[in-house]
């Protein structure tokens, strides 16, 4: 008798397993575009004090994808490169909000109609 084939129990795991990890995990689209991309914060951040546990002591910033960079090179080849351009273009768009969240799992009241009972009638008299 053969060996027996093992069974692939974790199929497809690699994924969700990957989108968990909180190692490499960056701030949130809405939180960039709120808080980072207001002009006054945008240039505390852009011109940080020396860091020394930061990549390039903290001084090459990325603010639209919310990235250290080593050197002002790499920082000036990663605002060429598709990554960059294409974080800017989904922060272009607007942030949803609460109300936007309420809506669309039906909390909010556009749309909605009345029950008939609660409707007037008008009566010609």
């Amino acid at each position: 008798m053969g060996r027996l084939r093992r069974s692939r129990t974790h199929h497809a795991q690699r994924d969700v397993h990957r989108a968990s990890r909180t190692r490499a995990r960056t701030k949130d689209l809405d939180q960039i575009q709120l808080i980072d991309l207001d002009p006054k914060n945008r240039a505390a951040l852009e011109a940080q004090p020396i860091d020394l546990e930061k990549p390039g002591l903290a001084q090459h910033y990325c603010v639209e994808c919310a990235k250290h960079f080593e050197t002002d090179t790499a920082l000036r080849s990663h605002w060429k490169g598709k990554v960059h351009k294409r974080r800017c273009k989904v922060l272009k768009e607007p942030a949803y909000t609460i109300e936007e969240a309420e809506r669309a799992a039906g909390l909010g009241r556009e749309g909605k109609r009345t029950p008939i009972s609660a409707q007037v009638i008008p009566t010609d008299s």
